[in-house]
């Protein structure tokens, strides 16, 4: 396989794979494209190789600003904007974890918290639905807690509990 095919396929492919994550399909392959490239891209350069619309790539471009894992680079000589991904696969794994529990985990113990809080707790109907959410809050508890202890760590932290589980 020649690098030009390998990319294209890991392009094609990462976007594919975003969509079972949740995650916009050409937010994926604009982020596969960055990484993959060896130097910044231009809004132009984005649009082009992935065949997209100029509102498309901007729009995806900025929402990968937003996550904290492209950033804007400027080009001596040349007034367009270019972007580069981050490429230490730690820090991404660590970026997308703290966003997505800020915007999927967060705001669901929040929503437990608020459904916890019924008036009329005292009959048998409403404890069980307590029960229910307070059994929802643990488990999303401990998913928040383990996400901030993967945003906290170092990738030797993480190597060490793999290890120590596969003992």
């Amino acid at each position: 396989m020649q690098l030009s095919e390998a990319k294209e396929k890991y392009i094609q492919t990462w976007g594919t794979f975003a969509t079972n994550w949740g995650i916009n399909r050409t937010m994926a392959q604009v982020h596969a494209l960055l990484l993959a490239s060896g130097r910044p891209l231009s809004t132009d350069e984005v649009m082009e190789q992935l065949e997209i619309s100029r509102g498309n790539a901007n729009m995806n471009l900025r929402a990968l600003i937003d996550w904290g894992i492209v950033k804007k680079e400027f080009v001596k000589g040349d007034r367009k904007e270019y972007f580069v991904a981050e490429k230490d696969v730690w820090y991404l794994f660590k970026q997308i974890t703290k966003e997505r529990r800020k915007r999927e985990i967060e705001p669901v113990i929040s929503f437990l918290e608020e459904l916890k809080n019924i008036e009329d707790k005292d009959s048998e109907e409403a404890q069980e639905f307590i029960k229910l959410m307070n059994d929802f809050s643990s488990v999303t508890g401990k998913i928040n807690n383990i996400m901030d202890l993967a945003i906290k760590s170092d990738d030797h932290w993480l190597v060490g509990k793999i290890t120590n589980l596969l003992k």
